[in-house]
């Protein structure tokens, strides 16, 4: 567990950090628009979301700490108490040995000074053991009654702090919502006019994968799978969806080249990639694309931004894994990308 004495600062400094997040204004001068502002602020949402879950896990593990040692402090009040009781029963006993006799009487009734001087003495050794018991555990009650409280005062201030962290996140998921329905709106006059805008330029953050391949979005969840059935498609599904917000960012599961940009059809806003081997990966329902036609594309790398353009019924990635650039020479994209060690389970 943390130091409470770190969390002042720590905290300060992510609630300023974040404070610059939410402040930030909707239109950046020199942006591309909506598109750059939903990828901007899903990263936003992303480090919010990651500051507030840190935040909640050290707010939980100050207030166990907290109750911790208000369980050891309630156990030591209890010994206390049973020390009182033990010294209660030594007084009663002394007394009803003769302890409350006044000592000429008891020296009077003594069979031996020695017996008199062996009982005077095992009382006051038991009286002075019992007393400095006591004293050693109210000594050791008030350090935990101490500690109690600074964990406690630990777990509140990171408790206000946290709900500083929470408004802030709400309010650039707040901003990311109104951006995704401008970038979906911008989609659709797009795809109903069959025309493209110029790539949108994404500002990716540096990433290093390991592998060769990689899934097309970082989170999901898989919705509808290759060959099921559907009111939506004439045959079967030519592919794999990923259920995902509009302006999650798309990557290219693999390097390869641009073979096709489109905005029209079934498909809305499209991108299509040659790969190595003789393989095609097509992307669609896109809200917008950011790479162009015979552009080079690494691993990775963001080439457009989800959406729910053409024949979709919710917002999701649409991707196909085919031998040829058209449609129609798709294989299942599951066990493609398993042989390539990307496992979407």
């Amino acid at each position: 567990m943390l130091s409470p004495r770190r969390h002042p600062r720590l905290f300060a400094v992510l609630v300023c950090a974040l404070a610059v997040l939410a402040a930030r204004p909707a239109d950046v001068p020199g942006g591309s628009g909506a598109g750059s502002e939903v990828a901007r602020l899903y990263q936003d949402a992303a480090l919010a979301t990651e500051r507030y879950e840190q935040g909640r896990s050290e707010a939980e593990a100050q207030r166990a700490e907290a109750q911790r040692l208000e369980g050891l402090l309630e156990q030591q009040r209890q010994e206390i108490a049973a020390l009182h009781e033990d010294l209660g029963r030594i007084a009663r006993a002394q007394y009803r040995d003769g302890g409350g006799l006044p000592l000429a009487a008891q020296m009077i009734l003594a069979d031996s000074p020695e017996e008199l001087m062996r009982g005077q003495r095992a009382y006051s050794q038991a009286d002075t053991a019992v007393n400095n018991a006591i004293a050693k555990s109210r000594r050791a009650e008030a350090r935990l009654a101490a500690d109690e409280a600074k964990a406690r005062g630990a777990w509140q201030a990171l408790e206000v702090r946290n709900a500083e962290l929470a408004a802030m996140k709400r309010s650039i998921e707040q901003k990311l919502e109104e951006a995704r329905q401008r970038l979906q709106g911008e989609a659709n006059a797009s795809a109903a006019a069959g025309s493209c805008r110029g790539a949108v330029r994404l500002d990716q953050p540096e990433m290093n994968f390991t592998n060769d391949w990689v899934a097309p979005v970082e989170t999901y969840a898989l919705s509808a799978a290759f060959g099921s059935g559907g009111a939506r498609w004439a045959n079967r599904h030519t592919g794999q969806d990923f259920a995902v917000p509009i302006g999650t960012p798309v990557r290219a599961v693999g390097a390869g080249t641009v073979v096709r940009t489109s905005c029209g059809g079934a498909f809305g806003m499209e991108i299509v990639l040659e790969h190595p081997g003789g393989y095609y990966t097509q992307y669609a329902h896109l809200a917008s694309i950011a790479v162009e036609q015979g552009e080079q594309v690494r691993t990775g790398q963001w080439i457009g931004q989800s959406g729910t353009t053409g024949n979709s019924t919710g917002p999701h990635l649409h991707f196909e894994v085919r031998v040829t650039p058209q449609l129609g020479s798709g294989i299942d994209p599951v066990p493609w990308l398993a042989a390539r060690g990307v496992s979407l389970g």
